[in-house]
């Protein structure tokens, strides 16, 4: 292998439990918006455009149980709770905002990719869904 390719062990046994905790797209973006700042819910809510009631208090309870964030209940009325990254979550920063970064510049190209692909396999009668 070349010395530009970055050489990891495989463990698949390991990794996929907590990557199936960070990696998806609602935990990414729950946790780039509390990098910021803490939020309560329906800030949250308003900032993650699609997601839905259910699904963005599963991710809290997830990133919750996981270290990822605190949860503090106000003394308001009514009862409000804010959410806040922990020193673990924020560990998580660099890689998102590569992960980020590369979401941003590379897009087009995966829209691009996306459609040959689509063009190639309606052309060859292989149309399927996906």
């Amino acid at each position: 292998m070349s010395k530009d390719v970055l050489e990891l062990p495989l463990d698949v046994t390991a990794t996929r439990p907590i990557l199936e905790h960070i990696a998806n797209k609602w935990t990414v973006l729950i946790l780039s918006v509390l990098c910021t700042q803490p939020a309560r819910f329906n800030d949250l809510k308003r900032r993650l455009d699609g997601i839905t009631h259910k699904a963005l208090a599963d991710a809290l309870k997830r990133l919750e149980r996981n270290g990822l964030i605190s949860r503090k209940v106000l003394p308001t009325r009514p009862i409000g709770v804010e959410y806040t990254i922990t020193a673990l979550g924020c560990s998580l920063r660099e890689p998102f905002a590569a992960l980020y970064s590369w979401a941003l510049a590379n897009g087009s190209a995966v829209e691009s990719a996306q459609c040959a692909y689509d063009t190639s396999r309606t052309s060859e009668g292989l149309e399927e869904e996906i």
